[in-house]
């Protein structure tokens, strides 16, 4: 695997190192060795898929409150998606900065994403299916999420957005304190 930095402090995108023949391709997806060696969580305590059916989708923005310790590794692999993630880390030298990457089956790269940041995705064709991988178990008290739509953080989404939850449409608009529920 080949890891690069982002904008935000320990996100990575992670490359695959594939090895090609006629057969098609094999890559390794994931080694918590190579992950350790890099300074990130482990992301194998739980993994979950989503389906989405059509062009415009949008799941976000999510994340887990302390003490929840929850990263993630995200890779699309039918379709594509624009994935964006916000640090949510009140101490960090890139609090409620957001960084956006357009993942796809193409190349099947991966976005690691550190604990207390928000995360969301816009699905760009129909039929997308995204994988995660979680470094820790959900806690169902502990969700937290603002609007994908909030001004606060300006995010430029790439396609119309056309299908969202009730429950992504009714995050009230960003303030610290409501963060701290």
């Amino acid at each position: 695997m080949v890891f690069k930095e982002t904008s935000l402090r320990g996100a990575m995108l992670v490359d695959l190192e594939a090895r090609e023949d006629e057969r098609g391709l094999f890559a390794r997806s994931y080694c918590e060795r190579e992950f350790e060696s890099m300074g990130l969580m482990p992301v194998s305590a739980q993994c979950n898929l989503s389906l989405n059916r059509v062009r415009g989708t949008l799941r976000g923005m999510h994340f887990l409150a302390e003490p929840a310790c929850e990263p993630k590794l995200v890779r699309c692999l039918r379709g594509a998606i624009q994935d964006v993630i916000i640090d949510m880390r009140p101490w960090s030298e890139t609090y409620l900065e957001h960084f956006s990457v357009v993942l796809n089956d193409e190349d099947l790269r991966a976005l690691y994403i550190p604990p207390m940041f928000a995360q969301g995705f816009l699905t760009l064709e129909d039929r997308t299916l995204v994988h995660y991988q979680m470094g820790d178990f959900y806690v169902p008290g502990l969700e937290r999420g603002v609007r994908f739509d909030d001004p606060a953080f300006g995010i430029e989404w790439k396609a119309p957005v056309r299908v969202v939850s009730a429950k992504d449409r009714s995050w009230p608009a960003f303030s610290p304190s409501a963060m701290k529920k």
